[in-house]
C-alpha cells in the first residue's frame, strides 16, 4: 500500500513537472514567434498540396493528410499560446494591474475587426469557388468534351476502314495475279509496288507465317512480322480482316490472308498525321482530366472549404496577436513609468524612462518624472560627497601603503597602532589583528628608546638601526620615526623601518673579508722565516748544548708546530678573502657526497655515519673542490658538535647525511647531528665571519660554506633537529650547464 502511495506521489510530481515545463516554454516569446512563422511555411505548403489536388492525377493523399494533421497541431498551439495569454491578461486584470483593461479593450476591437472580415472572405470565396466549380461541369462544356472525343475516335475510325478496304483489295489482286509472277521476289515486289501506290499505301509487304517475305515496297522497311501476335495471324488465317494500331505509333497497319498462295498474308500500313494525333491524344488527356475531376468535385469542395476555415482561423489568431502586441506598446510606457516609480521608492535615483516624442502626453509625463530623479540624485549625490571625499582619501593612503616596500605602522597620538601596511605585517611576522588597536610599547618594545628621543628632541624625524628578534628569526631593521604635529600638538605618528639585515651582514663581510685578507698579507710574510730559522737553531746547536738540551729540542719543535698552525689559519684568512670564481664542470653530486662522507668515517669510527639511499648518478654543474670543501666544512661542523657532548647517558654518536630532489630543478643537501645543536642567540650571525662557539674555531667553516653556496646559485639554512641537534642544508640548481660541453666526464 505504501509503495503504491509513494508510485502514485511520483507520478503526480512527475506530471507536475512535465506541466510547469510545459507552462514555461508556451510563455517563451520565441516559441511563439517559432509557432507562427511555422504556420505560415504549413499553411503555403498546404495550400500548394492542395491546389495540386486540383488536377486530373491529384495529389499524394498521405501528403495531404499530413499537412492537414500539422496544420491542425499549429492552430491548436496557436489556441493554447492565444488562451495563455488571455488568461494572463484575465488575471492581471483581477488583480488590478495597470494596463489590463486597455488590453482586454484592445484585445476585443482587434479581435472583432479580425473576425469580421476573416468571416466574410471566407463566405465569399467558398460561394465564388461553388459557383464556378458548377460552371466548370455544366452541361455544355461536358457536351463539348464529349463530341471532341467523338471526333477524335471518328477519325481514326475512318483510317481503319479506308485501310481494311485497301487489303482485301490487295488481296483480291494478288489472289488473280498469275502464279509465276507471285514465285518471284522481283516481279512479285513491283506488282505489289504497283498496287500500294495506286491506293496510296505507305508500305506492303508479302510474307508467309513462318516469316519469310516474298515481297515488298520500298518503304516497308519498318514493317517486320514479329510486331504480328499469334493471335492476329490465327484470326487472319480464318479470313478475318486485323487492323493493327498503336497509341505511340503515327500509322494505321491492316493484315488479310491470300488464298491463291497457302499460308501467306499481305501486310499493309498507311502514315496517319502526327499533329492530328498528338491533337487526338491532348483531348483524350483533357477529356480524361474533367471526368477525374467532375468525379472528385465533392472532395475538392470540401478540401477547399477547408482551406478557407483554416486561413481564416490563422488570420484571427494573427489579429488577435497583433491586437496584443499593439496593446502592450501602448501600456508599455505607463508600466515602464510605474515600475521606474518603485525602483525610485526603494532607492535607485539612476532610474530613468523613454521621453518619446514630442507632444505626447505620455512623454511629457516621462520627461517630468525624469527631471524630478535627477533632481533628487543630485542631492543626494551633494549630502554624500564629503564622506566619498574622505573615504577616498582613506583608499588613497592605503593603495600607498600597500605599494610601498618599507614597513610603515601609523600611530595615533596617544601611540596605539591603527594602520600597518603588509610590507610591516610581513617584517614583524604578525596578523594585522594582532597590531592593530595596541599599543607600541607592547607590540614592538624595541622601537621604545627611539620613540623617547623623538619626544624629547625637538625634531620631527629621528632614525636608527634596530635589531629585532620574531619567532627565533633576527633581523636588523633601520627604523624612521615622525611626528606629525600641529601647533605644537601632536596628532601622531609614522613609524617606516626597512630590513637592512643582508645589506649589513654584506658590509660586514666585507670589511671581514678586507681584515682577512690584511692579516693574512701581514702574517704569512714572517711566518717561513720563523719557521726556517727554529728548523736552523735545532740542526745546528742540539748538538752542541749539553744542559737542558730536551727542552731546547721542544721549545724548537713548538715554534714550528705554532708557526704551522699559524700558517693554517692564514689559509683560511686567505681562502675567505680571496675566494676563486667557481670552476664548473659535471659532478656525480651522489658520488662525491659518498666520498667525503668514507673519509670522515675512517677518520671518527666512534661516530656512526648514515647516508639516506640515494641515486648512483646525478649530475649537477659545480666546482668539484669547492663543493668537496663545503661538505667537508659542514661534516667537520657536525663532528665537533657530537664530539664535545658527554658520553654518559646518550645515545650513540651519529650524523646522517641525506641528499634529497626538490621537484625537477632542485637537489637539496642534508647534513643533521645529535649533538649540540645551535645556539639561539647566534643562529642568525653563525654564518658571520669570525663567529663561533669552538674554542680553537675561527668562525670562517660556515661563512666559506655560504660563499661557495651562493656562488653556485643555491641557499645555505641553518635549523634545530627535532629531538636535539643541528640540521644544515644546502638547496642548489640540479644542473646549469651553460658554456659546459655535454662531452665532459
Amino acid at each position: 500500500m505504501a509503495s503504491t502511495l509513494q508510485s502514485s506521489n511520483k507520478k503526480s510530481t512527475y506530471r507536475a513537472k512535465i506541466f510547469a515545463q510545459m507552462k514555461v516554454i508556451f510563455a517563451s516569446r520565441k516559441f511563439a514567434i517559432s509557432v507562427v512563422i511555422t504556420s505560415i511555411f504549413f499553411g503555403l505548403a498546404t495550400y500548394s498540396a492542395l491546389t495540386g489536388a486540383v488536377s486530373a492525377e491529384g495529389a499524394d493523399p498521405l501528403t495531404i493528410l499530413i499537412l492537414l494533421n500539422v496544420d491542425l497541431v499549429l492552430l491548436l498551439a496557436l489556441g493554447a499560446l492565444l488562451a495563455l495569454r488571455v488568461n494572463r491578461l484575465w488575471n492581471e486584470r483581477r488583480k488590478g494591474s495597470i494596463g489590463s483593461r486597455l488590453h482586454s479593450r484592445m484585445l476585443t476591437l482587434f479581435g472583432l475587426v479580425a473576425a469580421t472580415p476573416a468571416v466574410v472572405v471566407a463566405v465569399f470565396s467558398i460561394s465564388f469557388f461553388n459557383f464556378g466549380l458548377e460552371a466548370w461541369f455544366n452541361e455544355r462544356v461536358v457536351t463539348a468534351f464529349q463530341r471532341s472525343r467523338a471526333v477524335a475516335s471518328a477519325y481514326i475510325k475512318d483510317h481503319q476502314e479506308f485501310i481494311k478496304a485497301d487489303v482485301l483489295s490487295i488481296a483480291a489482286a494478288i489472289n488473280r495475279t498469275d502464279v509465276e509472277i507471285t514465285a518471284n521476289f522481283s516481279d512479285f515486289s513491283k506488282l505489289l509496288n504497283s498496287l500500294a501506290d495506286e491506293r496510296s499505301v505507305s508500305e506492303a509487304i508479302v510474307i508467309r507465317r513462318d516469316g519469310k517475305v516474298l515481297a515488298s515496297t520500298k518503304l516497308s522497311f519498318l514493317l517486320t512480322f514479329d510486331s504480328l501476335s499469334n493471335n492476329f495471324l490465327e484470326q487472319a488465317s480464318r479470313g478475318e480482316i486485323i487492323i493493327a494500331t498503336s497509341d505511340s505509333s503515327d500509322r494505321v497497319r491492316a493484315l488479310a490472308r491470300l488464298d491463291n498462295i497457302p499460308g501467306t498474308f499481305v501486310y499493309i500500313g498507311r502514315f496517319v498525321d502526327r499533329e492530328v494525333l498528338e491533337h487526338l491524344e491532348r483531348v483524350t488527356i483533357a477529356v480524361n482530366e474533367y471526368e477525374a475531376l467532375q468525379s472528385k468535385s465533392s472532395n475538392i469542395q470540401i478540401i477547399f472549404t477547408l482551406l478557407y476555415l483554416m486561413v481564416a482561423l490563422l488570420l484571427l489568431f494573427v489579429a488577435i496577436w497583433i491586437g496584443m502586441m499593439f496593446a502592450n506598446r501602448l501600456v508599455r510606457e505607463i508600466s515602464d513609468l510605474v515600475v521606474a516609480a518603485e525602483k525610485v521608492r526603494a532607492g535607485d535615483l539612476t532610474t530613468r524612462v523613454s521621453e518619446g516624442v514630442e507632444g505626447d502626453e505620455i512623454g511629457s509625463l516621462n520627461r517630468a518624472f525624469n527631471r524630478m530623479t535627477s533632481q533628487l540624485q543630485r542631492q543626494r549625490k551633494d549630502l554624500i560627497n564629503a564622506n566619498q571625499q574622505l573615504d577616498e582619501r582613506r583608499r588613497f593612503t592605503e593603495t600607498v601603503l600597500l605599494g610601498v616596500s618599507s614597513g610603515v605602522i601609523g600611530l595615533d597620538q596617544n601611540r596605539k597602532i591603527f594602520i600597518p601596511n603588509r610590507a610591516a605585517l610581513d617584517l614583524l611576522m604578525a596578523q594585522p589583528d594582532e597590531l592593530i588597536g595596541l599599543m607600541i610599547n607592547n607590540v614592538l618594545p624595541e622601537f621604545m628608546p627611539l620613540m623617547e628621543d623623538l619626544q624629547d628632541s625637538q625634531q620631527t624625524m629621528v632614525q636608527d638601526q634596530i635589531r629585532i628578534n620574531r619567532k627565533g628569526r633576527v633581523r636588523t631593521l633601520l627604523v624612521r620615526m615622525n611626528a606629525q604635529k600641529e601647533r605644537h600638538t601632536t596628532l601622531g605618528y609614522v613609524v617606516t623601518f626597512d630590513d637592512i639585515t643582508e645589506l649589513v651582514n654584506a658590509q660586514r663581510a666585507a670589511a671581514w673579508s678586507d681584515v682577512a685578507r690584511r692579516i693574512a698579507h701581514e702574517i704569512k710574510n714572517p711566518l717561513t722565516p720563523i719557521q726556517l730559522s727554529a728548523e736552523r737553531l735545532k740542526r745546528k746547536f742540539l748538538s752542541d748544548i749539553d744542559k737542558d738540551k730536551d727542552i731546547f729540542a721542544m721549545c724548537t719543535e713548538t715554534i714550528v708546530r705554532q708557526v704551522a698552525s699559524i700558517r693554517s689559519m692564514v689559509d683560511e684568512f686567505s681562502t675567505f678573502a680571496r675566494m676563486p670564481a667557481p670552476v664548473r664542470e659535471r659532478v656525480n653530486i651522489a658520488e662525491l657526497i659518498k666520498g667525503v662522507v668514507s673519509m670522515h668515517r675512517l677518520a671518527t669510527p666512534q661516530i656512526e655515519f648514515t647516508t639516506t639511499p640515494m641515486e648512483d648518478a646525478i649530475h649537477v654543474s659545480c666546482d668539484h673542490k669547492q663543493f668537496s670543501q663545503a661538505i667537508n666544512n659542514l661534516i667537520l661542523n657536525a663532528i665537533d658538535a657530537v664530539e664535545h657532548l658527554p658520553d654518559s647517558g646518550r645515545s650513540p654518536k651519529k650524523i646522517d647525511v641525506k641528499l634529497v630532489r626538490i621537484g625537477t630543478t632542485e637537489l637539496e643537501l642534508m647534513v643533521e647531528d645529535n649533538g649540540c645543536g645551535l645556539p639561539k642567540q647566534l643562529i642568525d650571525r653563525l654564518v658571520e665571519p669570525y663567529i663561533t662557539t669552538r674554542d680553537k674555531g675561527t668562525g670562517l667553516g660556515l661563512a666559506i660554506v655560504k660563499k661557495i653556496i651562493e656562488d653556485h646559485g643555491g641557499v645555505l639554512n641553518l635549523n634545530d633537529r627535532p629531538g636535539g641537534g643541528a640540521s644544515i642544508s644546502l638547496r642548489f640548481p640540479i644542473d646549469n650547464m651553460t658554456g659546459i660541453s655535454k662531452n665532459t666526464p
